[in-house]
């Protein structure tokens, strides 16, 4: 009889187990318990027994807890109301309708719901189909809206790019506009000095505004990774600088078109031109194809190379890419060349496409496209898929705009409204979904913007 070692003595003492090295194997069995079972085998046995929800379920489920899709077809439905609502305060007419409201509120919700409906109407006449020309017979009339829907977003395509590419390198490229012009301004020069033949002409140009907009965007990258200057800051000074730079420039023998006095550039050779794909009627151009080869370059580059995972390496944890033995600098110069590639490609759709009937530079080349392809890839959630849609939407309130101020007399600004509001909203998941009362995504499929998760954006 023996003394265990708490103490109580008349009893024998039980055979003691070998202590373990590894902390989880030290920790208590439940009594009838078999193997211990860990987390990761746990949770593939759950997802080995459990059946895979329909398509329908896993759309439900989408919709109530409120996926990054559903947020963000949310968003474009608020933003679509809010539009509907500042037309209904700018409009005098309606306005006076409503001072009647209790006497006759019919008549005011009537002239309300005209007006909005009148305007939506248009613009998706002028952005999507148009059914009054279904009875003409006319395939081209049928698809014009489309087409110009696709035309306006192509180089924002392009332009959006440019930003998520530097967004999933941990920079903000906001200099889109500049690199823009630098491609538009190669890409133009190339097009009236060279007289080549078609396919040859026309590639040199192609490279010629690769060359631009990357080198333009490329000495942004130097400035960041040689001497640590805020990108942000220098692409806004490199905005103004290639704004001033292309006014210059059309007052130059060089660029200026021979007995003009006003600030435009000479016209390109045809075979610079990049060719519409269905003929003059319509104005979709090569510049689609380039704009859908470049999101799938995009895709390929951060997602199956080396090169890509570098990039996205450096725009999550800088300090842990070095660590590892990745050249930060050179992540950061690389990124910013590439965006700015992407952009030059925005500036040859601008002056070698049939948005541009002269295929001449003008103080006006960007027409906003670099802060628009801002919003682009943020509503884009900078993915390639993603970016293209944005774009395409973005095209289709260009287009519709101008049509929905010609047909509904509504001013073509409520588009600009409608863009902002948008982001707005997306950039606030839990905003939209306490408005339509949808339960919270799990955490890691918000699919709100952040700087970590989304866009690497280093503060």
């Amino acid at each position: 009889m023996t003394e265990d070692n708490n103490g109580t003595a008349g009893e024998p003492t039980e055979p003691t187990e070998p202590k373990a090295t590894d902390p989880k194997a030290a920790a208590p069995k439940a009594s009838g318990s078999g193997p211990t079972v860990t987390k990761d085998q746990a949770a593939g046995a759950g997802s080995a027994t459990e059946p895979k929800p329909s398509l329908g379920r896993a759309m439900l489920d989408a919709v109530i807890t409120g996926n990054s899709a559903v947020v963000t077809f949310l968003a474009i439905v608020l933003a679509l109301v809010v539009g509907g609502v500042l037309m209904i305060l700018a409009d005098q007419d309606v306005l006076d309708q409503f001072k009647y409201f209790t006497a006759a509120p019919g008549d005011a919700l009537s002239s309300a719901w005209t007006l909005v409906s009148d305007a939506y109407t248009a613009m998706f006449k002028g952005s999507i189909v148009n059914p009054d020309t279904f009875s003409d017979g006319s395939v081209k009339d049928i698809f014009r809206p489309l087409s110009e829907t696709i035309t306006q977003a192509t180089p924002l395509i392009f332009g959006g790019l440019a930003v998520s590419i530097a967004f999933r390198t941990g920079l903000f490229n906001i200099g889109a506009q500049g690199q823009i012009i630098a491609g538009a301004v190669f890409a133009s020069w190339v097009g009236f000095v060279m007289d080549l033949p078609p396919v040859i002409h026309l590639v040199l140009v192609i490279l010629a505004g690769v060359i631009g907009g990357g080198l333009y965007a490329g000495f942004a990258g130097f400035l960041k990774a040689r001497f640590g200057a805020h990108e942000v800051i220098v692409t806004i000074m490199l905005n103004h600088i290639a704004v001033l730079m292309l006014g210059w420039l059309l007052t130059t023998d060089t660029f200026r078109r021979g007995g003009q006095t006003q600030p435009i550039g000479k016209d390109a050779h045809h075979n610079a031109v990049l060719p519409n794909l269905f003929g003059d009627d319509l104005r979709v151009h090569f510049g689609i194809i380039l704009a859908l080869a470049a999101a799938g370059f995009y895709w390929w580059l951060l997602n199956r190379s080396t090169i890509g995972f570098e990039l996205r390496a450096v725009g999550s944890n800088p300090d842990a890419a070095r660590t590892a033995g990745m050249s930060v600098a050179r992540a950061q110069i690389l990124a910013m060349t590439i965006a700015g590639a992407m952009a030059g490609l925005a500036g040859v759709s601008q002056v070698m496409s049939s948005t541009n009937p002269a295929h001449t530079l003008t103080p006006s080349i960007d027409a906003g496209i670099g802060f628009d392809a801002i919003t682009v890839a943020l509503l884009g959630r900078t993915k390639p898929l993603g970016t293209v849609l944005a774009a395409l939407l973005f095209g289709a309130l260009r287009a519709g705009g101008s049509v929905m101020q010609a047909s509904a007399n509504v001013s073509v600004d409520i588009v600009i409204v409608i863009q902002a509001v948008i982001v707005l909203f997306v950039a606030a998941p839990p905003l939209v979904r306490s408005i339509f009362r949808l339960r919270g995504a799990r955490k890691g499929a918000e699919g709100g913007l952040t700087a970590k998760e989304t866009v690497g954006v280093q503060a």
